[in-house]
């Protein structure tokens, strides 16, 4: 089916209180895992491209846009491109031309001010161009390396009154917040605060995105969906499940040398990962293909 628009699959989800989920993809074997998983599931999803799996591929976006594009339209559910954590201006400007319906532009590490102007005119040029804009306010720490921030460390935590004023300001269309969440953890221990996440709900009228779900427990993920949240990003999880996978398969097969063999282990272990999420996390029913 022709791609989906994020801002319609996650409008959506909103209104149904619940959330799509958004799996960072980095190779085609990823590609295909969330396809295969979402059909599994029978649940629309959103591939996301990071501008770091942008520089993983030697700063060329198009080869993997295009190899999401096309496994996008030949799937049995809805599926949407999103170019994530973007800071480079330059790779913004790729975005709609590279078949991405939507954008995270991430000026969170800047301070407020700096932020807001910055994200203001992103926002504007996204929009001009028909483009969904994500962005963040408060710090999601764990990026790039960078240990997560202490519960209590200023930014920490995304303030109602400030994300209030600050998508009033910005005119972005989702907000990813800051709730107790850290990139690329690898044990599912995060525990967010839930009762921050309501008091964003009710002080905004966008959806509130999760960033950082892979070290967040089931349960946890569940009553985070049901308290507000409408867009879930997965990453790490993926690629725990692919590495693990690889990894035993060439422990019981040391003689292995066919990259088929171990690529296809590793895609259904993600595959599978895939539809568990989506299940847990209780993305709306996909709208059936004609």
């Amino acid at each position: 089916m022709p791609l989906a628009a994020t801002g319609e699959l996650v409008g959506s989800a909103a209104a149904a209180r619940s959330a799509v989920v958004a799996f960072n993809v980095i190779t085609l074997e990823h590609i295909e895992a969330v396809v295969a998983g979402a059909e599994a599931a029978g649940a629309p999803v959103l591939l996301q491209v990071s501008e770091n799996a942008v520089r993983f591929r030697h700063g060329r976006l198009l080869p993997l846009a295009r190899a999401a594009t096309a496994a996008a339209e030949q799937a049995a559910v809805p599926v949407a491109l999103h170019l994530d954590h973007v800071q480079s201006d330059d790779l913004l400007r790729q975005a709609a031309d590279a078949g991405f319906s939507s954008v995270m532009y991430d000026a969170a590490r800047l301070p407020y001010a700096e932020n807001l102007a910055a994200t203001r005119a992103a926002a504007e040029w996204a929009h001009a161009r028909g483009l969904w804009i994500e962005a963040e306010l408060g710090q999601v720490g764990g990026k790039d390396g960078k240990p997560p921030l202490d519960a209590h460390a200023p930014g920490a935590r995304t303030d109602p009154g400030e994300a209030h004023a600050f998508v009033a300001d910005s005119g972005v269309d989702a907000l990813a917040v800051a709730i107790g969440n850290s990139h690329a953890m690898t044990e599912r221990t995060a525990a967010l605060d839930h009762d921050l996440v309501e008091r964003l709900a009710d002080a905004l009228d966008v959806p509130l995105v999760l960033h950082g779900s892979s070290g967040v427990p089931d349960a946890e993920l569940t009553a985070a969906v049901a308290g507000g949240l409408a867009k879930v990003n997965v990453g790490t999880a993926l690629n725990i499940a692919m590495t693990d996978a690889i990894r035993a398969h060439l422990t019981a097969h040391p003689e292995a040398v066919d990259s088929r063999k171990y690529l296809g282990v590793g895609r259904e272990a993600m595959a599978q990962e895939v539809e568990r999420l989506i299940r847990v996390i209780g993305a709306p029913a996909a709208a059936p293909t004609a």
